[in-house]
């Protein structure tokens, strides 16, 4: 008899300590357009710089407000100018089919800044209907229901 395994447990999950390191590990790395929404809401400093590392056309087709805009190219150069290296970064670009936060975050971490990603970046802020700025002023969108079921008053994380 021959005993066919699914995909999903052909390669067997890790024991639980193992895959608790592990995404442990990744929130030390990534945070998400929700938990950055809500520290920025909230009363006071949220404790990190937002940075778009977005180029100048997409920052002015629209960014999240209080964002420093500093493009990936530029953050050698222009990080010791515009970031204090006592505050933990949260960069973001265009959403999940772009690396570019990633990138901006290496150049980051490689000039001895503490920093995290924003996973979704700017596509899931707008997508979950939060508030935007563009050359022609502030702007929201309503949510997307696949990103920010209303009814279920966000993903319920």
């Amino acid at each position: 008899m021959t005993t066919t395994v699914n995909p999903v447990l052909r390669v067997a999950p890790a024991a639980p300590a193992e895959a608790a390191a592990h995404f442990r590990a990744g929130l030390a790395f990534h945070t998400d357009v929700s938990d950055v929404a809500a520290a920025l809401d909230a009363d006071g400093d949220p404790g990190f710089v937002l940075v778009d590392s977005r180029s100048t056309e997409a920052w002015d087709r629209g960014h999240i407000p209080g964002a420093i805009h500093l493009p990936t190219a530029l953050v050698p150069e222009q990080a010791g100018q515009l970031l204090d290296r006592s505050v933990p970064v949260v960069t973001y670009c265009w959403g999940p089919g772009c690396n570019g936060a990633a990138r901006a975050a290496l150049a980051l971490a490689e000039l001895g800044y503490r920093v995290k990603e924003m996973l979704g970046g700017y596509e899931y802020w707008v997508r979950e209907g939060l508030a935007f700025e563009a050359w022609q002023g502030r702007e929201r969108r309503a949510p997307d229901p696949l990103t920010a079921p209303v009814d279920a008053g966000g993903c319920g994380c």
